[in-house]
């Protein structure tokens, strides 16, 4: 083989490599169940949708890391997720009780508030006035948490007989339109969502009120990968490109893209 040959040899070995598909970044599919929040997971039949999964899916063109969506009611997502047959939990705000089961992702800052329809009631800024106020039926997502201060006043909400447990944030804006529960606490992007995505619910929209309560402040938000179910090294290669996604601005554009900016000044903030 002469010089000239063997030049071509190795030019063609090289290109081969990198012509050739890339290497999956993930060494299996991702089990990905979700249950529907708002605009950040919209599910219609088979079809799931929304900010999550598409940057899921936006990961999957960039990395070669394929996720298999599923929809599950949220309170059997977390379970799930704590049983190790769910890879990943989103969106989560962080909890040391998720932290025992997950290495979290932040994605944006976040934060609950009481939410109302729109009336004459004097404001209520502390969870102290909330309690106070014996004649307000509060709903809630079950399998929500917005750490220890939320679930503090879930407990004297449920002592108090005031407590109302709906399976998902549509069920919550339902109750409340119809007269049975008075307000809830939640972030506002989800609740604000799950009213615009549902017909049934959708002249709501443009009477919300967010009150910020004291003793709720912000926190992270993001997705959890499973210490159970996920190998080293695909939590690893998950953590990393997640990471990226969140450092390139790329979360916060798909909340702007979603939501109006009204919906996201109270309950969302990017992370710098």
């Amino acid at each position: 083989m002469n010089m000239l040959t063997k030049c071509h040899t190795v030019l063609f070995l090289l290109l081969s490599h990198l012509l050739s598909p890339a290497q999956a970044a993930c060494s299996r599919v991702i089990n990905t169940p979700v249950a529907p929040l708002g605009f950040s997971v919209i599910v219609n039949g088979d079809n799931v949708t929304g900010i999550y999964p598409d940057i899921l899916r936006s990961l999957s063109v960039k990395e070669s890391c394929q996720f298999q969506f599923s929809s599950v009611p949220r309170a059997r997502l977390e379970v799930m997720f704590e049983n190790g047959q769910a890879d990943l939990l989103f969106p989560a705000i962080r909890t040391a009780k998720r932290d025992e089961h997950g290495i979290f992702v932040p994605m944006i800052y976040t934060r609950a508030t009481l939410i109302s329809l729109q009336s004459a009631r004097p404001p209520i800024r502390s969870q102290q006035e909330l309690l106070e106020q014996k004649n307000l039926k509060v709903a809630v997502v079950r399998g929500f948490d917005y750490g220890e201060g939320y679930q503090t006043l879930l407990s004297e909400l449920n002592k108090q007989g005031r407590l109302i447990m709906e399976a998902d944030p549509v069920s919550v804006a339902r109750i409340m339109k119809s007269g049975v529960a008075d307000a809830s606490v939640m972030a506002p992007y989800i609740f604000a969502g799950a009213v615009q995505g549902d017909t049934r619910v959708d002249d709501m929209a443009d009477k919300i009120r967010y009150e910020p309560l004291a003793e709720l402040g912000w926190g992270d938000s993001g997705i959890y990968l499973s210490k159970k179910s996920l190998s080293q090294d695909d939590r690893n290669a998950l953590q990393e490109m997640m990471e990226r996604a969140a450092r390139s601005g790329q979360v916060w554009k798909l909340f702007l893209r979603y939501y109006k900016p009204e919906v996201l000044k109270e309950g969302n903030r990017p992370r710098q």
